[in-house]
């Protein structure tokens, strides 16, 4: 399909190509504003881009709008398709645009208009009667949208700001092919399913309340769960050589300017007075890493010196961005912080490369990586971030991995590798990150002696593995619909006594896979054995034991497996043989 780029030109895209999916959407997006203004000529029209699964539009409308005005608009789109629109780019100056989007009463483009640098040339996009401010992509018709579906409507506060007017969302996807619509419908049902937040409540690993929205508890099985995780991250990273410490929740302003978080990162943090002094909780580990740094003098003999935390850090997020354990406002970053000398930095970047690539390919996770590079809003020097973009491009080099090159996302003060998690549905996840920092050391005034007697500034690694583990534990229940692994199920083996007669016998299984450090639970209750089996699949529980008169007489077990069922009867030496090899597999 013919794309109209935002320079002007029209190239050849398919839909399967980022900016061809992109193009298509975002033409889609213009398909709806169109439409909402033929029914509803009042209606005032914000932005509406390409996002991630399809598109929105925000609108100002002149009554509430609710779900049921969704399949009017959704008719009209279609005929606006049939009409087969040639969209026609344009560009005029400010005054002729300021002009323009006054005669057609759409105060919100005035407002954007009038942020873009003077003396530009301002483009518009228009499709029949209907032309939006817009620098585009898009396709050339508007007859290439064969499906499409509006899918839900939300609040939205123009331009992210809880001050200014609540806007109506309309979010939609499209596609050029109607089987592709079928098959995205089909997993949205599928994601629906496996919706974590769900699945967490369901097998009580979880829970959110009013009283803390952004704030996740864990429940009994969902501590199991998370300290499963932990001992696995402490285990790998004392394998590893890195030494672990804690750092303090709150820390004093002077820190936070020092590190540069209180210029460049205030508004996600939440600040407190102690003392008649600013405070904040910190969103962070890495200032209090920094000075665990400096409370001694290091030598080059010491680097790289490796540095981990378990760090529970607060962000301040909007309240319209939460969901589940995926976007929280307290988590678990599994942080580490590496000292080291500029001719260590390949050979470390490589070595945490290797370590994030054990780990996910432990979980069966696909992965993608990204450099991203310097942001607008950057500190430091030209020469800095060039050295500090050139050494992870040779250590992503140095592994033969493949990645993509993320203009201008990294973090402030360096650039950083992203790993994106492909899960089972085929969705990625941001999780470890790789951040190579010339500047906290210096801001800092961290040093250590060199092997010429003299002072040198170290530079420093910020990594993650999980990244969130709350956010990690998400992927996992999503990923394994709530069936984990037996040495990551919080439950392994459940023991169901056909009546109260057998409970004695089922202790005593208990007891001897307990010594052994296997989990298990016994269900006691004056039920059916049926029950207590479809309760016990419900829980996911990797293995039941049916407990009665002939399992007391053989001495043995009747196995159950969460999705093979039956295993008939097995001796207790060769069950425990099964649960160790499964383990350690």
């Amino acid at each position: 399909m013919k794309v109209s780029m935002k320079d002007g030109t029209v190239k050849e895209f398919k839909f399967e190509d980022t900016l061809g999916k992109e193009a298509f959407w975002h033409t889609a997006s213009h398909v709806l504003a169109q439409a909402v203004k033929r029914i509803y000529p009042t209606a005032k029209c914000a932005i509406g881009p390409a996002i991630r699964d399809g598109f929105y539009y925000d609108f100002e409308f002149d009554f509430i709008f609710s779900n049921e005005h969704l399949k009017k608009i959704e008719d009209e789109m279609k005929k606006v398709v049939k009409e087969n629109l040639v969209l026609r780019r344009f560009e005029l100056c400010r005054d002729e645009a300021i002009s323009l989007m006054s005669e057609k009463n759409e105060p919100y483009k005035i407002i954007l208009i009038n942020d873009l640098p003077i003396g530009e040339k301002i483009s518009f996009y228009e499709q029949g009667e209907y032309v939006d401010l817009c620098a585009g992509p898009h396709i050339t018709n508007t007859n290439l949208i064969k499906s499409f579906k509006l899918t839900t409507i939300a609040g939205a506060y123009w331009r992210g700001n809880e001050q200014n007017k609540m806007l109506t969302r309309i979010y939609g996807v499209a596609f050029p092919k109607s089987n592709l619509l079928e098959e995205y419908l089909e997993l949205q049902e599928e994601i629906k399913r496996r919706d974590h937040r769900r699945l967490g409540k369901d097998l009580g690993l979880f829970t959110l309340f009013e009283e803390g929205p952004g704030f996740p508890f864990f429940l009994p099985k969902g501590m199991i769960l998370k300290n499963l995780l932990i001992n696995y991250w402490r285990g790998i990273h004392e394998r590893e050589g890195y030494h672990e410490i804690s750092t303090p929740i709150i820390l004093n302003r002077d820190l936070w300017q020092t590190s540069g978080h209180w210029d460049h990162y205030r508004e996600n943090m939440y600040t407190t007075v102690i003392d008649d002094m600013d405070y904040a909780i910190k969103p962070m580990n890495c200032p209090g890493g920094m000075l665990v740094y400096k409370q001694k003098p290091h030598s080059y003999r010491e680097l790289p010196l490796r540095v981990g935390e378990l760090g529970l850090v607060h962000r301040n997020e909007k309240s319209g961005t939460l969901h589940g354990l995926m976007r929280v406002r307290c988590f678990t970053q599994d942080d580490a912080h590496i000292f080291m000398t500029q001719e260590q930095v390949t050979e470390e970047t490589v070595g945490v490369i290797s370590l994030i690539d054990e780990v996910y390919t432990k979980f069966g996770f696909k992965y993608s990586m990204e450099l991203s590079t310097r942001p607008e809003n950057s500190i430091g020097s030209d020469e800095d971030w060039e050295l500090a973009t050139e050494s992870l491009k040779t250590a992503l080099e140095v592994t033969e991995k493949k990645y993509v090159i993320n203009e201008g996302d990294g973090a402030f003060y360096g650039p950083k590798i992203d790993f994106h998690l492909e899960d089972s549905m085929g969705r990625t996840w941001q999780c470890g990150t790789i951040q190579l920092d010339f500047q906290l050391p210096f801001r800092f005034k961290a040093e250590y002696i060199g092997a010429d007697g003299e002072s040198h500034r170290p530079i420093m690694i910020h990594r993650t593995v999980f990244g969130s583990i709350e956010r990690f534990i998400g992927i996992l229940i999503e990923h394994y619909v709530g069936k984990f692994p037996l040495w990551l199920a919080p439950v392994q083996v459940k023991i169901l006594p056909i009546s109260d007669r057998f409970i004695s016998y089922g202790k005593e299984v208990i007891n001897v896979l307990e010594e052994l450090g296997i989990r298990c639970e016994m269900d006691s209750r004056t039920e059916k054995i049926g029950y207590k089996i479809r309760e016990a699949q419900l829980d996911q529980v990797p293995y039941m034991i049916v407990v009665g008169q002939k399992e007391i007489e053989n001495r043995v077990l009747s196995v159950r497996k969460r999705d093979i069922g039956d295993m008939g009867s097995i001796e207790m030496s060769e069950f425990i043989t099964r649960l160790k090899r499964e383990m350690e597999e």
